[in-house]
């Protein structure tokens, strides 16, 4: 514990200093081995998806690009941000356990994470249980070629888009000063979730399109048997 101006705090990396944190337990694992683990774990996720999409000759290399993307996107909202929303005390950590050290870790960007900020909490909460299951079954629907395929990637990626942003302008109406530098806030603040929302936006721009163009066929079909 410290001693400062305003009372005194945990020792954390986090900002504001003087965040209370009781019990906080700093983190275990290098920012190196955190990051390696999660990008070897997302290209074997992707390997699997595209050579199980390989099995289908009639899949578009887009097709099967999506199914990588949804797959990945669908494990990350369950299995990380399931962990942070149903874990409230996980800067407590001692086990050194590798979802509890990603949190610790990226709250370096974003206090909120680590404070419980109730705006993140709501959205992540919602993103795992609702979003990731979604993201799966357009995997599903993508290999099957489902009717309502191009429907769910389009709802999903509107619902991407709406978390995202209120991730974002939340931060800015409350100051958005909660990153520990200006490499954090831009690494984790601003790159690693920018992924959420250009892909996002070109998945809803392609099924959009391709929604517009399948109704318009559907009523050259209804006028010619008229």
């Amino acid at each position: 514990m410290e001693g400062s101006g305003s009372g005194i705090y945990e020792k954390h990396p986090y900002v504001p200093r003087d965040l209370k944190l009781p019990g906080f337990v700093p983190g275990f694992l290098s920012q190196s081995t955190i990051l390696g683990v999660y990008g070897l774990s997302s290209l074997l996720v992707v390997l699997l998806t595209w050579l199980f999409s390989g099995r289908s000759p009639k899949k578009s290399k887009i097709d099967r690009w999506l199914m990588c993307w949804w797959a990945f996107t669908g494990l990350t909202h369950m299995i990380l941000e399931g962990y942070f929303a149903f874990s409230p005390e996980f800067y407590k950590d001692k086990t050194a356990c590798y979802l509890a050290e990603v949190w610790k870790e990226y709250s370096k960007g974003d206090s909120r994470y680590a404070a419980r900020d109730a705006g993140v909490v709501a959205v992540e909460g919602l993103t795992a249980v609702l979003e990731g299951p979604a993201c799966l079954l357009a995997v599903y629907a993508i290999a099957k070629g489902k009717s309502y395929s191009y429907i769910l990637q389009f709802a999903i990626s509107l619902g991407q888009l709406y978390g995202t942003a209120v991730y974002f302008i939340t931060s800015y109406l409350e100051g958005d000063n909660f990153a520990a530098s200006s490499f954090y806030y831009y690494a984790y603040y601003v790159a690693a979730n920018a992924s959420w929302v250009v892909i996002p936006t070109l998945i809803s721009i392609r099924c959009w399109k391709k929604i517009c163009a399948a109704v318009q066929v559907q009523g050259h079909k209804k006028n010619k048997t008229r």
